[in-house]
């Protein structure tokens, strides 16, 4: 099959690679219809992510057609159309009773060995996304294997296109929960920062949830102005404000808003300082989106993370979110807790989350895709990509009569 693998920093290729086959009992193997290139790809891209190894299959959000099926396989059929959680979880761990997927302990071998020494615990394996994940294959490919076939793919039911429900897979859901951790509802007001993918999410889920106001902080004014016509943000340029926090608070009487999301996560760019530190290897992330997320909060209001964080962070603000008794949630996303929901509001219409895609291109056009994301070129806001597959390869060759 084709697949889109990682070599090294800014260099990824469609290769071909052996077949996925089964390997557990509770396995399933799909054909890939869309998948798509998200935000935290980025990071990868970037050589930011440790534990890549060249020849990686990359991807996290597909969606696909179920072609094989393990003995112990009750929850899916062969031919059913799915959507596949990026977090991989067995369901029957300790977290999983719990419905916090994300922190399954069993599905992460990567990191389970080393953590657990220091009685600690991994968290959910994640397709495609490193060793330190579990180093499964990911998604950006014409087949792949999913394990744990009980707990992950939701069926799609007939008339919804690929492009409408690709998302459940993780932006959507992981906007979702940015918001719902923000404890936002009818009348709330909410500071978003970045308007990429997982922003525009969550500005979609704060509308669906009642927000009445929503500020969006980012660097892009194609972003911004999509943003602002779609889901009624107040835009904020921080080329232009050199402090959105304090932008927003002015224009909230003086207190801020009721939640803020960090939708920035790690790559956020930080001071001189910072970048110093970074390259000293004496932090791990810029701390700059997390710390005007706190400045932007009122007193008793949530600073909501899904953006992606590793390692320390210089000048954290520890004491001001201590006198303003705010409240921290964050972590990777529970997708298939927030799946049916969502897919619910979808069918209704409450939800239309393909509308932020700009560009729908080949897989073998993958490395291309990569590129105009990841610079923001031709207003680029979502990428997703179709496998041709076999059969359509041969069909596509066949003249017509």
């Amino acid at each position: 099959m084709k697949a889109l693998t990682y070599q090294s920093s800014k260099n990824v290729r469609v290769e071909t690679v052996p077949d996925p086959i089964l390997q557990e009992d509770e396995d399933i193997v799909l054909r890939v219809t869309a998948t798509a290139i998200c935000g935290s790809d980025l990071h990868i891209y970037r050589g930011k992510i440790p534990d890549m190894e060249s020849g990686d299959i990359l991807g996290h959000e597909f969606m696909g057609i179920v072609e094989d099926t393990g003995k112990a396989v009750t929850r899916v059929q062969k031919g059913d159309r799915v959507v596949v959680p990026f977090t991989i979880a067995c369901g029957q761990c300790f977290f999983c009773a719990k419905a916090l997927f994300a922190a399954c302990e069993t599905t992460n071998p990567g990191r389970g060995a080393i953590l657990n020494k220091k009685n600690l615990r991994s968290g959910a394996g994640l397709f495609g996304y490193s060793h330190l994940y579990g180093g499964y294959p990911g998604g950006q490919a014409e087949y792949v294997r999913v394990p744990k076939a009980n707990t992950g793919p939701l069926v799609i039911p007939p008339g919804l296109a690929d492009e409408q429900v690709l998302f459940l897979s993780d932006i959507l859901p992981t906007g979702y929960q940015a918001v719902v951790n923000g404890n936002v509802g009818p009348g709330s007001s909410v500071a978003i920062f970045g308007a990429g993918p997982v922003g525009l999410m969550a500005a979609a889920s704060a509308r669906l949830l009642g927000a009445e106001r929503i500020f969006m902080v980012d660097e892009h004014p194609y972003r911004l102005a999509f943003a602002q016509a779609t889901y009624g943000v107040d835009p904020i340029n921080f080329r232009d404000i050199d402090d959105p926090a304090g932008a927003i608070v002015e224009r909230t009487d003086f207190r801020g808003v009721d939640a803020s999301i960090d939708a920035v996560g790690f790559e956020a760019k930080g001071s001189a300082v910072e970048t110093v530190l970074t390259d000293l290897k004496l932090e791990g992330s810029s701390g700059k989106a997390l710390r005007q997320a706190i400045a932007a909060t009122r007193r008793g209001g949530v600073v909501s993370v899904p953006g992606v964080y590793a390692g320390f962070i210089h000048g954290f603000m520890f004491g001001d979110a201590f006198e303003k008794g705010l409240t921290f949630k964050m972590g990777q996303t529970h997708a298939q807790q927030h799946m049916p929901k969502l897919l619910e509001h979808i069918q209704a219409g409450q939800l239309k989350p393909e509308v932020i895609i700009t560009h729908h291109m080949a897989l073998e056009d993958a490395a291309r895709g990569y590129e105009i994301f990841e610079k923001a070129e031709e207003e680029c806001r979502k990428v997703v990509l179709t496998p041709s597959g076999p059969a359509q390869r041969i069909a596509a060759a066949i003249p017509l009569p």
